[in-house]
């Protein structure tokens, strides 16, 4: 269709030919929507939802000119003259507004992608991270790092804070660290990152991007057009074929990360300290050491797990990639203090310790966490999302003293279980919420014995019972609570 070249188009343009369509008005939506606003597109705003929250935000932007339809079907259908849509990015290429969109060469972009074609004169620049699992984890380590070498630098993107939001921002930043899902990606093609990372490839949101190949190809659009640095991960090929694939700046770097002992031009481990062979003028015979596994310590002084250090060297090597010093890197994980649901000790009851890792949505995080224990009574189930369990269960059976199921998909863990770990103990605890996590917390203490871990990693997102993962965990947590108090 003809209208505005929304390509030629920037934050000091007027956008007033734009007729900009924000599907769904959670944060990104509306930090996409404030800033349409404020160089002066034409704005209409749907959501198919209700609620105090959304109509607080659709009374603003009504204020400030905005058209705003709210409800169910609200999203059914694109306005005939839309030039721009910035869809929520749970919406997939198939849903009918999008579809429409495509249909009839509507511009389509992800709130990332906004916020980069707004980015004013010298703007800050980014440093990307994607991957099937590890993105909140490494963004928020890699934050610490650039706050600790004195840089204003924070943690945006699909970590909470909307990008858009950040790059609008008056006061301006040093650096940007960007947390960028598969979904945010599909429909991004401008974003050039100073350095991005893809921590790991694995199978999710296959529903979603209609199979493993497209989902591993979004994933890779985090590489294209990087200036300094594209991160991959040595134990995952997949990531290195991306950086492969990627059309890139002239002189951009490909730089690995290992659990091992570091090439040439990678960061990893040394005995116990994170090294440097990649940033240094010396690399060839000798490395920097940037901090050591005591610095990745938990509060209670456990050592880390291997994934942990995995992350760690990714972030270390995106803040040396934008020319952080090895101190800033050793100080800035020292400060990082973990998420909540995230490998989290709640308690050690009669010798079981229980351990919540509710952010663990899919087989690839739930292999990481189950592989830090030794024995567990596992937690697990959901929503699956195409995913299947039959690796993870291969790799971590001689682990498991018994697994609790529960969710709408757990017969898709059950019957792995049944092909590949028959002697391990299944129950299944079927339930309301509000009685859920205590029942299986008795029944994960009556499988547990001294020394064990009652483990919380579903392997599955946690929509069918829950309204988030953090949901899911505070529940499991208040369980373990109560059990810990009824023994006394």
């Amino acid at each position: 269709m003809s209208g505005p070249d929304l390509d030629g188009l920037g934050r000091a343009d007027s956008w007033e030919g734009v007729h900009a369509v924000v599907a769904g008005l959670g944060g990104s939506g509306y930090a996409a929507a404030d800033a349409l606003m404020q160089v002066g597109a034409r704005l209409t705003i749907l959501d198919d939802g209700d609620g105090d929250r959304l109509r607080e935000r659709a009374e603003i932007l009504e204020v400030l000119g905005a058209d705003v339809r709210t409800g169910p079907g609200s999203t059914a259908a694109l306005p005939d003259d839309a030039t721009l849509l910035v869809p929520f990015p749970g919406l997939p290429p198939a849903t009918p507004i999008v579809a429409q969109a495509l249909a009839r060469d509507v511009a389509v972009w992800s709130e990332p992608e906004l916020a980069w074609r707004l980015r004013g004169p010298g703007a800050a620049p980014w440093v990307g991270v994607t991957g099937t699992n590890g993105k909140t984890t490494t963004v928020e380590m890699l934050a610490s790092i650039l706050r600790a070498a004195g840089l204003r630098a924070p943690a945006v993107g699909n970590i909470g804070v909307p990008v858009t939001e950040a790059v609008m921002d008056p006061t301006g930043y040093d650096v940007l660290a960007v947390e960028l899902s598969s979904f945010q990606l599909h429909f991004a093609d401008r974003i050039a990152c100073e350095a991005s990372a893809v921590l790991n490839v694995a199978a999710d949101h296959l529903d979603w991007h209609g199979g493993s190949a497209g989902y591993a190809a979004d994933k890779g659009r985090i590489y294209e057009h990087v200036e300094r640095a594209c991160v991959y991960n040595v134990s995952d090929p997949e990531t290195e074929r991306l950086v492969r694939e990627a059309d890139v700046a002239e002189g951009a770097r490909a730089i690995g990360f290992t659990l091992g002992v570091p090439s040439v031009g990678m960061v990893g481990v040394v005995d116990d300290v994170l090294a440097d062979r990649a940033f240094v003028p010396e690399r060839a015979t000798s490395a920097a050491e940037l901090a050591t596994l005591g610095d990745l310590a938990g509060p209670s002084g456990e050592p880390p797990a291997p994934h942990v250090v995995a992350n760690a060297l990714a972030a270390a090597a995106l803040a040396r990639a934008h020319g952080v010093a090895p101190v800033a890197v050793r100080d800035g994980l020292r400060s990082h203090q973990p998420g909540a649901h995230r490998i989290q000790q709640l308690d050690e009851v009669d010798g079981v310790t229980y351990v919540d890792d509710s952010k663990a949505t899919n087989p690839h995080a739930a292999t990481g966490s189950l592989q830090a224990y030794p024995s567990v009574v596992w937690v697990a189930g959901g929503l699956a999302k195409g995913t299947t369990f039959d690796d993870l269960v291969e790799r971590t059976r001689d682990r498991l003293r018994a697994v609790v199921l529960i969710g709408a998909d757990r017969a898709v863990i059950r019957d792995a279980l049944r092909r590949h770990a028959p002697e391990v103990p299944v129950v299944e605890v079927d339930a309301g919420k509000d009685v859920l996590m205590d029942r299986v917390v008795d029944a994960a203490a009556g499988f547990a014995r001294a020394g064990d871990t009652v483990l919380l990693a579903p392997g599955c997102a946690s929509l069918d019972q829950f309204t988030s993962y953090a949901e899911r965990g505070d529940s499991f947590a208040a369980a373990v609570a109560r059990h810990a108090a009824s023994r006394g």
